[in-house]
């Protein structure tokens, strides 16, 4: 740099400007949302679901895009165009008479239905959504496998068991605190009618002490009558003296 020569270096303004428009007000980019895989059986039908989250409105110019790569193919072809409210369906390919459009932008989803599934359908199908002006996001891919008949998932029988169990504890549970509740229940009725028999023995001395009190004069008497009579009666006179009194009375 010659001397005198202008300083070239940023200004603080610009620089304040840049950080500001970089990280203070990060773009809101769009997210998809679809099912990791899903399972269908042959002749049988299939939803793909696509829904999406964006700081936007539903706009008007809502797309939605919906593109399919064969099982272990390398290309990806476009077999479903969402635009101006209208659903296309792509004229090639061997979705073009069996796809449904089941969404509805409005709430946010790009739904489809495929009908008629056939084993050539095993494929991953991804879901591109667009939402002017917020159309910077990633696609979301959704995996299909056509069996003969549909396998019960592992997700699935592990909730059954999971429940199972949860079912079982909870029952054991319930059944634990009615016992106990039944048994408390009957500890407290017990130790009433102890407490109230306690209280009748303390009443019980007092209410005996005075009926003793008021009969006992009368056991006494009863005792001095019957015990008493015998030496107060009038003495038996010997035999003969009857006789030995006429004879004396007659001379």
């Amino acid at each position: 740099m010659a001397p005198g020569a202008p300083s070239s270096s940023p200004s603080p303004i610009l620089a304040v400007l840049l950080f500001s428009s970089l990280v203070l007000s990060p773009a809101q980019a769009i997210v998809v949302y679809t099912d990791r895989e899903v399972h269908g059986a042959v002749g049988s039908r299939v939803t793909l679901h696509c829904s999406f989250w964006s700081s936007e409105w539903v706009s008007d110019d809502i797309s939605f895009t919906w593109r399919y790569q064969p099982e272990g193919g390398r290309d990806a072809i476009s077999i479903f165009h969402y635009a101006k409210g209208q659903p296309y369906i792509d004229e090639v390919g061997t979705f073009k008479e069996r796809i449904q459009w089941v969404g509805d932008p409005r709430w946010k989803d790009g739904s489809i239905v495929i009908h008629n599934l056939d084993y050539s359908d095993n494929g991953t199908f991804t879901c591109d959504v667009k939402n002017p002006p917020d159309i910077v996001g990633k696609t979301s891919q959704v995996t299909l496998y056509v069996f003969e008949k549909v396998p019960t998932r592992y997700g699935v029988v592990l909730g059954a068991v999971i429940g199972g169990v949860l079912g079982v504890v909870l029952l054991l549970l319930l059944l634990f605190y009615v016992v106990r509740y039944c048994w408390l229940r009957r500890q407290a009725a017990l130790q009433r009618r102890l407490s109230a028999m306690e209280k009748g023995k303390l009443h019980k001395p007092g209410k005996d002490a005075s009926k003793r009190g008021r009969q006992t004069p009368v056991l006494y008497a009863q005792c001095w009558t019957t015990a008493e009579a015998p030496k107060l009666s009038v003495r038996r006179r010997p035999r003969g003296w009857g006789s030995l009194a006429r004879i004396r009375n007659s001379g």
